[in-house]
């Protein structure tokens, strides 16, 4: 039992680098906070009793895929805050419990979260025993905390392929594995090790299901200039992740008068062939998702969360802040999809159209769409750079950004890179440094960008293609490094894939996750060379070769 309200770290910016204990930096009451804890474990004992179905030679419905995948994505940083909304998923998933241990030959040794019921009077109650602190060894409730996070990132790419029409039974039988391994007392530190390992590999496959399912859809990424301003027609703007919301939004609001802007993890969407089709798809507006607040307030529109990220909405645009998916948020509006999928934006084209035009933040325009497809493209450019000494050398700065002054480290560090360096990045630390006009090396930009968080993937291709290329065996032979910031559980999937590559000596900031025991940092230290951030001058000088 807990002896405080809450207790969770399983973001960049938990309080004091060690655990939020009575509300969460980013805005999560305790009553949420247990309740998504207590979602994670009925959650598990899905995910067991999927597990001893399957080794029993029985089908596992892709229902119960569906449920799993969505209830780790419920839980993940700034996705949900709506209590009664996690209420229901926890109800939805008891009664799928029932139906999946009545299918069982045999309940022996099943766990508390297998067999576990109750009701919404018991929840809170229940839910003070089943969080992160109820494993007592720090070592074990390290590594299983690493292992849920990384399973949480993964479900959140597999729900993006799902929606897409893309499914992968292994990745889902993996999930439901894993989880239900965190149950599991016998497992020992070395076990847990290499499940989370394994799971980084699962993340390889993930982020390659769904780079396939958003390609196919949507053709390749291609470079792609994308406006800044904004235009004289009422709004709105669409932010997450999300590709096919973006696409029924764009097909719903054709004609009408209202144009469509991308906020944050959707600007990569400018980069895909299909959507250019949309003459009132207008551009990028702000940046990255922890200045919403003041940025939503200026867009004067509606706006649609289709992920996580939210902000705590001022009052002054909360009756404008709409949600989808996963994600929630009380006292604002959710659009639901019917059976087929087919999600209904006409209330929120109806408010946009009594709504003012945006506000200009900014002007001018930022280049990306650099996915493997594209950078593929111009390999052999970038390699004769390479060997001709005007590129000296690449640097990952990919990840997520946040609201800490620390992370001004980020824009500093890109400022001081020297001009025949080339930053590889995706997801939305880019907006670091992506508007700093930094120039390029014989055309070749010096920010390549990737897209969103998960196509980090690209970034790993396009490692191996380099790796290919230079005639390399190990990947970590390439003028290649790693200054990665983190801030939620998907950069979590991202870490441990690259790891699973065979990737060394990442830097990871602002600050090493909080999950991680002494002991567990020190076997990732030990075998993969991971370190913390220092200061600019250092890392440069350790990174770059100079300071």
């Amino acid at each position: 039992m807990m002896d405080t309200p809450m207790f969770c770290f399983q973001c960049q910016e938990t309080a004091g680098c060690t655990g939020c204990t009575k509300r969460g930096v980013c805005g999560k009451t305790p009553e949420v906070a247990g309740l998504q804890d207590l979602l994670v474990f009925v959650t598990k004992g899905t995910s067991e009793l999927a597990t001893k179905l399957r080794a029993e030679g029985k089908e596992v419905s892709e229902e119960i895929d569906r449920l799993v995948t969505t209830n780790l994505f419920t839980t993940i940083t700034n996705a949900n805050f709506d209590g009664e909304a996690i209420e229901e998923r926890i109800e939805k998933t008891l009664a799928a419990n029932d139906r999946l241990l009545a299918e069982l030959s045999s309940t022996d040794g099943l766990s508390d979260a297998s067999l576990w019921r109750g009701n919404r009077a018991g929840f809170a109650a229940k839910a003070r025993t089943v969080g992160v602190l109820a494993t007592e060894d720090e070592d074990v409730r390290s590594l299983r905390e690493l292992i849920i996070y990384g399973l949480k990132g993964l479900s959140a790419y597999s729900k993006h392929a799902n929606v897409l029409g893309k499914g992968d039974e292994g990745i889902d039988a993996f999930i439901q594995r894993a989880l239900a391994a965190t149950l599991d007392d016998s497992l020992t530190v070395d076990d847990l090790v290499a499940l989370a390992l394994e799971c980084g590999s699962y993340g390889v496959k993930g982020m390659d299901l769904l780079d396939r399912a958003n390609t196919e859809a949507y053709g390749n990424p291609e470079i792609t200039e994308v406006d800044l301003g904004v235009r004289k027609n009422p709004g709105i703007l669409i932010s997450g992740h999300d590709l096919k919301d973006l696409e029924m939004l764009l097909e719903q609001t054709a004609g009408t008068g209202v144009d469509v802007y991308t906020h944050s993890e959707m600007l990569p969407a400018h980069y895909y062939p299909a959507f250019k089709k949309y003459p009132h798809f207008a551009g990028n507006y702000g940046n990255a998702w922890w200045q919403q607040n003041v940025e939503f307030e200026k867009f004067n529109g509606p706006v649609v969360m289709t992920t996580n990220c939210i902000v705590p909405p001022k009052e002054s645009y909360k009756d404008r802040l709409w949600t989808t998916g996963a994600a929630g948020y009380p006292g604002c509006g959710h659009i639901e999809a019917d059976a087929d999928g087919h999600k209904d934006f006409s209330a929120i084209i109806e408010q946009a159209k009594g709504c003012a035009a945006p506000t200009e933040l900014e002007q001018g325009t930022i280049v990306g769409g650099f996915a493997h497809s594209q950078v593929f493209a111009l390999a052999d450019k970038v390699v004769e750079a390479v060997k001709a000494g005007h590129i000296r050398k690449f640097i990952v700065m990919a990840g997520c950004d946040g609201r800490h002054k620390t992370r001004s480290y980020y824009t500093e560090f890109a400022e001081k890179l020297p001009k025949d360096t080339v930053i590889l990045t995706a997801g939305c630390a880019k907006y670091r440094y992506i508007k700093l006009g930094l120039g390029d090396i014989d055309g070749i930009p010096r920010v390549l960008d990737a897209g969103q968080c998960n196509d980090s993937y690209s970034l790993a291709l396009i490692a191996l293609k380099l790796k290919e290329a230079f005639g390399l065996d190990d990947i970590n032979d390439l003028p290649l490094a790693f200054n990665i910031a983190w801030y939620e559980q998907k950069a979590v999937i991202v870490l441990l894939a690259l790891l699973s590559l065979g990737v060394k000596n990442i830097h990871l900031g602002p600050t090493l996750p909080a999950f991680l025991s002494p002991n567990v940092a020190k076997v990732l230290v030990d075998n993969f060379g991971i370190a913390g951030i220092t200061s600019v001058d250092e890392d440069m000088e350790l990174l770059v070769g100079e300071a």
